[in-house]
């Protein structure tokens, strides 16, 4: 028994805590022996399974931190990122969160904004697969929270990273990024900078054609070079106060994108420029009011955020402006969060909070408004959980009243003015330390985003393609149901189902040789998705069963492979739904010299229905592979890489009623470099603290940050 223990461990977390002992052959011998000495050695883990959410380490992983945010995000398992449908993760549709904050943005500008932001600057992603009642009901089906922050240390100390990356497909183009990390804390007050800069161009070659009779028309064919600039500043400070301590964060944020379009099609063509230029602040203030008991917390937080975005379109041919457009985006939010352990069954606490939060959204075109939208959003939550012998339980519920009206520049917007109760409920039963089986329910609402409403085309379009939003979106109700088994973090199997009500999702119709990209709402809709995660050693292959429980492990040294697989079916009423499989997998290899070399493989079937679109081909299908290693004590990493080295990363989606083909190839074969240099400092004994720029409120009141 004991045997099969130590191969579970290996198995399925060959990044845990481990300790080892000699097991001797003599059963009477081993009674007399004494155990001198224990070491504890805790390793940062690639993978960490939670009840609620999924969390994926980026600092210690260079085949994730090679370019963008965005490019590291597509090689998670189990995440899809697509040009047609947005971003999911095992079947859910994701809310995005920076530093525990939602960015509220999404579609192309949350691409953009992921795309300039270099990957090299992330510390761990967190997937919260089921968000409980302190969590916004307007999280929908899941929440991405991206942790930029790093550590501060009780002296000056700073990180420098740099990265640059090429592609050749039909020319070569280059992308490079810097940043900057400074920190310092001492007894009453910490501060902490960030400033970077990210310059990438790129390349996207589509075509929209209709195929009737198996005869193919070419509705629009277009060659796009695009160039991005982005630059940031991200700054932290904090004062304590005895028990008590004041977080005040800012941050802004840049982006400068232009595009050179060619097209041509059915009766056009067409030279074109686009220019996009987007400004986005954030002012969040906390105080952490913290008691004698350190299991009390109370949390008061303001924060404000604006965003605004320019765009236009100038025709080089007839020297005009074909599109000026422009929005301004304005959000502010109050929240108090309270916690305390309670005596429920065997131990237990209780979260209880309250929300206001309200939003403006103005949109314009040739300086005329064509969308005045407001938001107001009121909200309370009351949250248990409780432990009793082997089970954990939480239930939680959440009230949220919504107001929201506003008009176009030709009518009124249909009004929503509800008062909607959102329960959550959660039971686990905890096999063995790590190894657990969780059932979850939780309710939840997703508001249209602002970039879903927009009313302006903040694309590229031709005389054949027009893109849009739609003002009069509804709301979206979701009804998530989760089963999941996980073992020591790596190993999981697991199945959930959202049952949707009014899911906002983008709708490609055409009508003769013109084709419009808009947003609507399905009346009803249900996602299915299966999912299974399973490590193995190759020692097992190579050295047997008995060598590998032998093994003292060590997370660097471990050569593995990791497989992911998972399947999701849209079903839609009155249409012909077909599933489609995501494979995942990667291979870390140690080589000579402590070089770490990681194979990344991701591959989706065909002919599988996402929403409304049919995938003609695999629309996500790459190899990448990456060579890193530390020197100087680990103060110096260095990473080479070489994303989708096949270049077999390229969509063509049908959409369903409709004639049409949808085909685009990005530049993704690339190959590049990046580093991340600790600059050292000759005082052994500074104490790390936690990070300033974001707080997990899970976590023991040492944490700070918001």
């Amino acid at each position: 028994m004991k045997k099969k223990i130590i191969l579970g461990l290996f198995l399925f977390n060959p990044y845990t805590i481990e300790v080892f002992s000699q097991e001797k052959e003599n059963k009477s011998e081993e009674k007399k022996v004494e155990l001198s000495e224990v070491v504890l050695t805790k390793q940062k883990k690639a993978i960490e399974q939670k009840p609620d959410r999924t969390i994926f380490d980026f600092e210690s992983q260079a085949h994730l931190t090679t370019g963008s945010v965005m490019e590291g995000l597509k090689k998670l398992p189990g995440l899809i990122v697509s040009d047609v449908a947005g971003m999911m993760y095992q079947g859910k549709q994701l809310d995005v969160f920076l530093d525990g904050r939602p960015l509220n943005i999404s579609s192309n500008d949350l691409n953009a904004y992921l795309e300039g932001m270099p990957a090299n600057s992330i510390e761990k992603v967190e997937i919260i697969t089921q968000p409980g009642a302190e969590f916004p009901a307007t999280s929908g089906g899941a929440i991405i929270n991206i942790i930029t922050s790093k550590k501060a240390r009780s002296y000056l100390s700073a990180t420098y990273s740099s990265g640059a990356n090429f592609t050749n497909y039909d020319k070569l183009r280059s992308r490079f990024n810097n940043s900057l990390l400074l920190s310092s804390k001492n007894k009453y007050f910490g501060w902490q900078l960030n400033l970077g800069q990210n310059y990438r161009e790129t390349a996207l070659w589509s075509t929209i054609s209709s195929v009737a009779n198996q005869v193919e028309t070419i509705l629009s064919d277009t060659d796009s070079d695009r160039i991005g600039r982005t630059t940031f500043a991200k700054s932290a400070f904090t004062f304590d106060f005895k028990r008590d301590r004041l977080l005040i964060n800012y941050d802004v944020n840049f982006t400068n994108n232009r595009v050179y379009v060619l097209g041509s099609g059915l009766g056009f063509n067409t030279d074109d420029k686009t220019n996009n230029k987007n400004v986005r602040q954030e002012a969040v203030a906390t105080y952490q009011k913290r008691f004698q008991d350190s299991r009390k917390k109370l949390d008061f937080r303001l924060m404000y955020n604006t965003n605004k975005n320019d765009f236009n379109l100038f025709s080089r041919n007839q020297n005009t402006i074909a599109l000026d457009n422009n929005s301004q985006f304005d959000y502010v939010n109050f929240k108090i969060d309270y916690s305390q352990d309670l005596k429920i069954l065997d131990e237990g606490k209780m979260s209880v909070g309250t929300l206001y939060d309200n939003l403006t959204f103005e949109t314009q075109s040739f300086g005329t408004t064509n969308l005045d939208y407001s938001r107001r959003t009121a909200a309370t939550y009351l949250e248990f959980q409780s432990s009793y012998k082997n089970f954990d339980f939480i239930l939680g519920g959440r009230t949220e009243d919504y107001f929201i009206n506003g008009k176009t520049d030709t009518n009124e917007l249909i009004p929503f003015n509800q008062f909607r109760f959102f329960p959550n409920a959660s039971i686990q039963y905890n096999f063995a330390p790590q190894i657990f089986l969780n059932l979850n329910y939780n309710k939840k609402i997703s508001l249209p985003s602002t970039t879903s409403l927009n009313p302006n085309n903040t694309n590229y379009q031709n005389p054949n393609i027009n893109y849009s939003g739609n003002p009069q979106l509804q709301p979206t109700i979701f009804n998530n149901f989760e089963a999941k088994i996980s073992a020591f973090d790596y190993a999981f199997i697991g199945y959930n189902v959202s049952m949707i009500d009014n899911q906002v999702i983008n709708r490609v119709l055409q009508n003769n040789t013109s084709v419009s990209n808009t947003t609507i709402n399905v009346d009803q809709l249900k996602i299915h998705n299966f999912n299974l995660g399973l490590p193995l050693p190759y020692m097992l292959f190579t050295k047997g069963l008995k060598e590998t429980m032998k093994f003292d492990f060590n997370p660097d040294k471990i050569n593995f492979l990791y497989v992911y697989t998972g399947y999701q079916l849209h079903e839609i009423p009155d249409l012909n739904s077909k599933g489609f499989w995501v494979f995942n997998l990667m291979s870390q290899i140690i080589l000579p010299k402590e070089i770490k070399f990681v194979a990344n493989y991701n591959y989706n079937t065909k002919g599988g229905n996402y929403y409304y679109f049919i995938a003609n081909r695999p629309f996500n299908q790459s190899l990448d592979l990456t060579f890193s290693k530390k020197f100087f004590k680990d103060q110096l990493s260095i990473s080479i890489n070489v994303d989708d080295l096949l270049n077999t990363n390229r969509q063509s989606f049908g959409s369903s009623g409709t004639d049409l083909l949808l085909q685009s190839k990005y530049d993704s074969r690339r190959f590049g470099f990046s580093l991340n240099y600790k600059i050292p400092t000759k005082n052994k004994l500074a104490k790390e603290d936690a990070n300033l720029l974001n707080k997990e409120k899970k976590e023991d009141n040492i944490q700070i940050g918001n």
